[in-house]
């Protein structure tokens, strides 16, 4: 069986879609907190179970201000490939079960899922495991609390998009209400407070980017293309250990990896590392 599913690069691909269009997928198989995967061989990890995507639902305030900011973002370049942003998709929308002309309106009005915003939403941040707190703004009567996109496994950024080790599962957790808590703390995003539960793992290779694109541009203080060239080296040092540029991709996405912002002071350059465990692979990975 060969490495199966995509997101077509027109819907958003991955976080290296110019180097790999086709956000792919490989079958993991679970061996009690450990994963393996007949499609990238030679690896075993501990997995981090979390919920990738939680929060309340927002005021109609905030979804037409959500609505407004990323369709005037589309505007500066509509036919761009992948787009800057996903646009509410009619045709496609699921609004529960109303009909007619109330369906037809929130199938217009209903952003798009894919993207974390100030309400939490798709935040993908595998940390927020079993023992971790939330605290998020609550915009709506009852808040209108929804959680899902549970993953067993994810590195930091979930760069391919489709990345994470997606399971079935239940989540049991608590809810209270801190009443007038968003003026009393100031809180605009939500705040976290990490779990201590995590995959232990004392060894890593780390890789290094910096502010400059592939084609040599230097840019100012960007995270952004920091990271996607510390990515790219892990990448190219992965492919000379006998894995191919799409299975280290994938690796990188659902391992436990560990990204870390290690400079934005020193003009020009911004410095990324991205940190690679290698007690996972069942071969020595350090350059000798």
């Amino acid at each position: 069986m060969g490495l199966y599913g995509h997101l077509r690069r027109d819907n958003g691909g991955g976080f290296l879609t110019d180097h790999f269009p086709e956000a792919h997928k490989a079958i993991w198989d679970f061996h009690g907190i450990d994963a393996t995967s007949r499609h990238i061989p030679g690896v075993r990890f501990a997995g981090l179970t979390h919920p990738g995507l939680f929060g309340p639902a927002p005021s109609h305030a905030l979804l037409a201000e959500w609505n407004r900011r990323e369709q005037a973002l589309i505007d500066t370049d509509p036919d761009r490939v992948p787009p800057l942003a996903l646009p509410p998709l009619e045709q496609m929308a699921l609004p529960g079960a109303l009909q007619g002309s109330d369906r037809d309106r929130v199938a217009r009005e209903g952003a798009r899922t894919i993207p974390p915003r100030e309400h939490g939403g798709n935040v993908d941040i595998k940390n927020l495991t079993r023992g971790a707190q939330i605290w998020m703004p609550v915009y709506v009567d009852d808040a209108l609390f929804s959680v899902g996109d549970l993953h067993f496994s994810q590195g930091d950024g979930e760069i391919t998009f489709c990345g994470a080790i997606e399971m079935a599962g239940w989540i049991d957790f608590g809810v209270d209400l801190i009443r007038d808590g968003v003026s009393r703390y100031n809180v605009s995003n939500p705040l976290f407070k990490l779990s201590h539960v995590e995959p232990r793992y004392s060894e890593y290779l780390c890789f290094e980017g910096v502010s400059v694109d592939e084609g040599g541009t230097q840019h100012y203080m960007d995270v952004t293309v920091a990271a996607r060239q510390a990515y790219l080296n892990a990448i190219e040092y992965l492919k000379g250990f006998g894995y191919t540029g799409e299975q280290a991709y994938l690796l990188l996405s659902c391992a436990p990896i560990e990204v870390r912002i290690g400079g934005v002071v020193d003009i020009p350059n911004a410095c990324v590392s991205v940190a690679l465990s290698t007690e996972i692979f069942d071969q020595d990975v350090y350059p000798s």
